[in-house]
């Protein structure tokens, strides 16, 4: 998440409102910036200055800003992601405000100028925030890349002409990193060459709003004698809006998923979002044999061309196991770590921004504890103090050269279910008589770790029941995953009750439950885990 505020004079703008995905929690609800406290404090933003369109940058916007109404501004790309977001929440949207690379927006006492700068999403730009006693510049998310796929390379120019600033607060995230981040053209030949060795079909996950990457499959593609797919939600919105905005022109038209069925293995490379783990994405579902237009097959091969976020190893390789469940082929970076380019500089790029900068402090941000410590060993040696450690909630004063604490908020996680709707009701603790009854037949297969469910879920009821499937599937998988048993016998017994409570929380009347676990291989020994798993 990222969300950081700057106050003058009792006035105050944002930097970005991000959210994450908590797949360390049932029913991976989303995780967003907390801003209870900020009424109370006279914090509140006149201004929301966005850097770039990524999730963790401006996923919470939507549900934050009805505490704050004031105006957003952004580039247009980003502008239009933030416009579906506000509209499927029922926001207005009069108050997002697109403005270009280079440009200028006075909101008295701060001026903030956005300085563009390349990242794996076009339109990304670093923040110059300028008041009469100080000037900062807020990074966001960068790096040097000579050969962008997508938007010209950084000029150095804008960030010469601000030096020497008083602060600049950055990207911490290669920080451990020597030398130089990966060009995405580099990316893009790695990716052509594992693609032309392949046979049978080709699925390739990364970011849906990696737009360079997109467009480079596209041309490989193009030159494998390939058709394009697209399996996600996110990923068709982030193509289309792409595609409005002058991007993607040259993007072959995508195959109709509902003929990828019928299309020769050969032919299709399939983008699909869920290059994480997460359990509702394109991969995950066929990772499971659960996509509704597509079955993975032996001899198929997957592709992840993007970086595991730190926390989610285990979805990740819950993910990679289904697949080699269906002997289908897995390239990533472990095999191959040119598939992927970050978009984040390692140490030389941040030596070269701040040459350019000349700043007096840094606060390193992003990342983990371990690279920011790293980014403050680097700046260092070049001269640049940096304050002691901060964490989230740290309250700084920028004055007479110094960066000090003033006082620390205690930040309290804010969770949302990733299906709540606006005035759903919430879920009723008290007991409730059973409505007939539900079967649920779930087939399971023995790990190295525990259990994991196969195939497709199987449930029946007496009376029409209000099931949302898709998210009772998910819940499975993840109490499945974290439940340890020996047995189908022990796994079902520790699995009744919380079932139990999850559809006494998700369905108007609770059934009379009946519940069966079921071996994918109907021997007696598949029914208890072996000592090797």
């Amino acid at each position: 998440m990222n969300l950081s505020l700057y106050g003058y004079d009792d006035h105050w703008i944002a930097v970005d409102c991000g959210m994450m995905i908590r797949q360390d929690l049932p029913d991976s609800p989303l995780q967003i910036p907390d801003v209870a406290h900020l009424a109370a404090e006279g914090m509140i933003p006149e201004a929301v200055f966005i850097t770039h369109g990524h999730e963790d940058h401006i996923g919470a916007l939507a549900w934050i800003w009805p505490h704050w109404g004031c105006p957003v501004y952004a580039t247009p790309l980003a502008i239009e992601m933030l416009r579906a977001k506000f509209l499927e929440r029922g926001l207005r949207t009069d108050a997002l405000c697109p403005v270009t690379p280079a440009s200028s927006v006075e909101q008295t006492p701060f001026t903030v100028s956005f300085v563009a700068v390349t990242h794996s999403i076009p339109e990304s730009c670093a923040l110059a925030i300028e008041t009469p006693g100080a000037r900062v510049l807020h990074t966001g998310d960068w790096k040097l890349d000579p050969a962008p796929l997508i938007g010209p390379p950084i000029d150095s120019r804008p960030f010469e002409r601000l030096a020497p600033v008083d602060l600049v607060v950055a990207d911490s995230t290669n920080a451990d990193v020597e030398g130089h981040s990966r060009s995405e053209s580099e990316a893009g030949a790695a990716l052509e060459a594992v693609i032309r060795e392949c046979r049978g079909r080709v699925a390739v996950s990364c970011f849906a709003s990696n737009l360079a990457r997109i467009q480079s499959l596209g041309q490989i593609a193009a030159r494998c004698g390939r058709r394009v797919a697209l399996l996600g939600r996110s990923m068709e919105r982030m193509v289309a809006i792409a595609q409005q905005l002058g991007y993607l022109e040259d993007f072959p038209p995508p195959v109709p998923t509902y003929d990828l069925g019928y299309l020769p293995p050969e032919e299709i490379l399939i983008i699909a979002t869920g290059s994480q783990g997460e359990p509702r994405s394109a991969l995950s579902r066929l990772a499971q044999g659960r996509h509704p237009l597509l079955d993975l097959e032996a001899g198929d091969h997957v592709i992840f061309s993007a970086r595991a976020i730190p926390g989610n190893e285990r979805p990740i390789e819950r993910l990679k196991n289904g697949f080699k469940r269906l002997d289908v082929h897995i390239h990533d970076e472990h095999s191959d770590p040119a598939l992927h380019a970050s978009g984040h500089p390692a140490r030389a790029e941040l030596r070269q921004l701040y040459g350019w900068l000349k700043p007096r402090l840094l606060l390193p941000v992003h990342g983990e504890l371990t690279h920011q410590e790293a980014h403050r060993e680097l700046a260092e040696t070049l001269g640049i103090v940096v304050p002691e450690r901060v964490v989230n909630g740290d309250l700084l004063a920028l004055e007479n050269g110094t960066l000090s604490p003033r006082r620390h908020f205690h930040l309290q996680p804010t969770l949302l279910s990733p299906r709540t709707r606006a005035g759903r009701p919430g879920a009723a603790t008290t007991p409730r008589r059973a409505a007939s009854s539900l079967s649920i037949a779930l087939t399971l297969l023995p790990t190295e770790t525990g259990w994991t469910r196969i195939g497709r879920l199987l449930w029946d009821s007496e009376s029409a029941l209000d099931l949302d499937e898709e998210a009772l599937a998910d819940w499975l998988d993840q109490r499945i995953d974290a439940t340890p048993a020996e047995s189908l016998l022990q796994l079902r017994q520790q699995l009744f009750a919380p079932l139990n409570e999850w559809l006494q929380a998700h369905l108007a009347k609770l059934p009379e439950l009946h519940l069966q676990l079921m071996p994918a291989d109907p021997q007696p020994e598949h029914e208890v885990r072996s000592a090797s798993g």
